[in-house]
Protein backbone atom coordinates (compact mmCIF):
# COMPACT_ATOMS: atom_id res chain seq x y z
CA UNK A 1 0.00 0.00 0.00
CA UNK A 2 1.15 3.22 -0.89
CA UNK A 3 0.15 6.92 1.12
CA UNK A 4 -1.56 9.52 -1.39
CA UNK A 5 -2.36 13.14 -0.92
CA UNK A 6 -5.47 13.42 -3.23
CA UNK A 7 -6.83 16.88 -3.61
CA UNK A 8 -10.29 17.53 -4.71
CA UNK A 9 -12.14 20.54 -5.45
CA UNK A 10 -15.59 21.34 -5.04
CA UNK A 11 -17.96 23.92 -5.75
CA UNK A 12 -20.87 25.36 -3.00
CA UNK A 13 -24.00 26.08 -3.91
CA UNK A 14 -25.78 26.44 -0.45
CA UNK A 15 -23.83 28.69 2.10
CA UNK A 16 -21.40 26.65 4.14
CA UNK A 17 -22.50 27.69 7.92
CA UNK A 18 -19.86 27.43 10.92
CA UNK A 19 -22.01 24.44 12.52
CA UNK A 20 -21.71 23.05 9.02
CA UNK A 21 -17.97 23.69 8.31
CA UNK A 22 -17.20 21.90 11.73
CA UNK A 23 -19.29 18.92 10.82
CA UNK A 24 -17.37 18.86 7.87
CA UNK A 25 -13.72 19.55 9.21
CA UNK A 26 -14.50 16.53 12.21
CA UNK A 27 -15.88 14.17 9.58
CA UNK A 28 -12.47 14.73 7.29
CA UNK A 29 -9.91 15.08 10.35
CA UNK A 30 -8.94 11.04 10.43
CA UNK A 31 -7.97 11.71 6.22
CA UNK A 32 -5.74 15.26 6.98
CA UNK A 33 -2.70 15.15 5.18
CA UNK A 34 -0.82 16.35 8.19
CA UNK A 35 -0.21 12.90 9.55
CA UNK A 36 2.23 12.74 5.97
CA UNK A 37 5.75 13.90 6.15
CA UNK A 38 5.39 16.36 3.28
CA UNK A 39 1.87 17.16 4.51
CA UNK A 40 3.10 18.72 7.56
CA UNK A 41 6.31 19.99 5.43
CA UNK A 42 3.94 21.67 3.10
CA UNK A 43 1.12 23.01 5.74
CA UNK A 44 -1.53 21.63 4.04
CA UNK A 45 -4.70 22.52 4.93
CA UNK A 46 -7.77 19.95 5.30
CA UNK A 47 -10.38 22.15 3.72
CA UNK A 48 -9.53 25.54 2.12
CA UNK A 49 -12.41 27.68 1.42
CA UNK A 50 -13.25 30.55 -1.03
CA UNK A 51 -16.38 32.07 0.15
CA UNK A 52 -16.70 35.07 -2.95
CA UNK A 53 -16.55 32.23 -6.00
CA UNK A 54 -18.07 29.53 -3.47
CA UNK A 55 -15.67 26.90 -4.31
CA UNK A 56 -13.63 24.57 -1.85
CA UNK A 57 -10.72 22.22 -1.94
CA UNK A 58 -10.26 19.28 0.44
CA UNK A 59 -7.04 17.50 0.86
CA UNK A 60 -7.19 13.91 2.05
CA UNK A 61 -4.12 11.19 2.56
CA UNK A 62 -5.63 7.93 1.65
CA UNK A 63 -4.00 4.45 1.63
CA UNK A 64 -4.60 2.56 -1.78
CA UNK A 65 -3.03 0.15 -4.19
CA UNK A 66 -2.77 2.72 -6.69
CA UNK A 67 -3.51 6.20 -7.94
CA UNK A 68 -7.14 5.71 -9.13
CA UNK A 69 -7.98 3.63 -6.10
CA UNK A 70 -6.88 6.55 -3.96
CA UNK A 71 -9.02 9.11 -6.18
CA UNK A 72 -11.76 6.87 -5.44
CA UNK A 73 -11.20 6.64 -1.53
CA UNK A 74 -10.94 10.29 -1.32
CA UNK A 75 -13.72 10.71 -3.25
CA UNK A 76 -15.64 8.31 -1.09
CA UNK A 77 -14.60 9.84 2.20
CA UNK A 78 -15.24 13.50 1.08
CA UNK A 79 -18.84 12.93 -0.15
CA UNK A 80 -19.32 11.26 2.62
CA UNK A 81 -18.33 14.38 4.93
CA UNK A 82 -19.95 16.45 2.73
CA UNK A 83 -23.09 14.31 3.48
CA UNK A 84 -22.93 14.20 6.94
CA UNK A 85 -22.46 18.19 6.80
CA UNK A 86 -26.21 18.19 5.00
CA UNK A 87 -24.37 18.62 1.83
CA UNK A 88 -25.90 16.47 -1.71
CA UNK A 89 -24.20 16.01 -4.92
CA UNK A 90 -26.17 18.81 -6.22
CA UNK A 91 -25.64 21.34 -3.84
CA UNK A 92 -21.61 20.36 -3.40
CA UNK A 93 -20.34 18.68 -6.44
CA UNK A 94 -17.12 17.72 -6.45
CA UNK A 95 -14.65 18.16 -9.16
CA UNK A 96 -11.87 15.41 -10.33
CA UNK A 97 -9.40 14.30 -7.48
CA UNK A 98 -5.41 14.92 -8.63
CA UNK A 99 -3.00 12.76 -6.56
CA UNK A 100 -0.89 15.70 -5.30
CA UNK A 101 1.73 13.95 -3.34
CA UNK A 102 2.98 10.21 -2.56
CA UNK A 103 4.75 8.94 0.32
CA UNK A 104 5.61 5.23 -0.91
CA UNK A 105 7.51 3.56 1.79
Amino acid sequence: MTTYVVTIPGTLKEALTDEARSILVGALRPADPKGTGFGAAEDLDLLSVDSEQSTFTVRLEVEADDSNAAGEEARRIASGALDKAGFTIRTAPLGEPVITGIDAE
